[in-house]
């Protein structure tokens, strides 16, 4: 039987709470399911170790004393705290949530997912608050130490360590961006034609993308000009010159939205990749960390197209 640090054990806190709410030792006996004479036994164990009498003859009736009187509020108080905390880790309500979740992912996948995913989160669970951070270099670190409640992120995985859970999210393929009216716009991109211009890249932690190694194993190579450390400095910079840049479509088409891009055909068989979400396996059976994810998928199966 678990006790609390009164000393009393947490039953005897609920026998309490209904010794003062109804004044009467068989109501509260009936209340809590005990009989008559356990629940006298047990007013007698409150008794002695409150050092006091707690309820009192008076008039025919039975009156709290002014000890108990303190103890009706907090008693209730840590009760409804206990069972609420204990509710909590049965059931999520969105509409009376309030809750902070920290999200890892790159600009690119912020730029797509965050709008709907908001709003999604705004209209269901008005008291739950989002922070949005950039991808770390030890994501199953920072999942296991609870800096981070999930990742979402377009990196392979392909065997997770086994604290740590995913979900495939979606698939994306690889496109290439040039300005409108670009001189290569004007006809179909062949892979000779494709080497023969002027690249961009994003490269967040450096080194050649999939595209060069891809090109490399056929004996190819293209000139990147210039690599970019941020998804979102490129769509400026491709609008406003003669380089081409070569990424997901899903981003493509929201480079083509702000700006006058055009949007053509990689004439190279890139592997698909994937976007995943990660979490630790503390958060598994969180009904909470369960709703986010839930609506993540939910945004990534109905709000974003290829």
């Amino acid at each position: 039987m678990a006790r609390s640090q009164l000393g009393l054990d947490l039953n005897l806190l609920v026998l309490l709470d209904a010794l003062l709410a109804e004044r009467n030792v068989t109501r509260a006996a009936r209340r809590v399911g005990l009989t008559q004479s356990a629940a006298s036994h047990a007013l007698a164990r409150l008794r002695d170790h409150f050092g006091d009498p707690l309820l009192v003859k008076a008039g025919g009736r039975m009156v709290l004393t002014a000890r108990a009187r303190q103890l009706e509020a907090p008693i209730r108080d840590a009760l409804e705290a206990l069972d609420g905390a204990l509710r909590g880790a049965r059931a999520f309500e969105p509409r009376r949530a309030r809750r902070t979740f920290t999200i890892a992912m790159t600009d690119y996948l912020g730029a797509i997912m965050l709008p709907p995913l908001y709003a999604r989160i705004a209209g269901a669970a008005p008291g739950v608050d989002l922070r949005i951070g950039s991808i770390v270099r030890d994501v199953e670190a920072a999942l296991a130490s609870d800096e981070i409640d999930l990742v979402v992120t377009m990196a392979a995985l392909p065997a997770p360590p086994p604290a740590i859970y995913q979900q495939r999210l979606f698939e994306e393929r690889y496109v290439c961006v040039m300005r409108r009216g670009h001189p290569a716009a004007s006809r179909p991109l062949d892979l000779a034609a494709y080497c023969a211009l002027d690249h961009a890249l994003i490269a967040p932690r450096g080194g050649p993308g999939i595209v060069d190694r891809m090109l490399e194993a056929r004996g190819l190579a293209r000139r990147v000009a210039v690599r970019i450390a941020h998804s979102l400095v490129a769509p400026h910079l491709i609008a406003a010159s003669d380089l081409v840049i070569t990424v997901v479509e899903r981003l493509a088409r929201s480079y083509a939205a702000l700006l006058p891009l055009e949007i053509a055909p990689l004439p190279l068989d890139v592997p698909a990749p994937a976007c995943w979400q990660r979490w630790h396996e503390r958060d598994q059976r969180d009904p909470a960390h369960a709703w986010l994810r839930g609506v993540v998928a939910e945004v990534a199966a109905r709000d974003l197209t290829a």
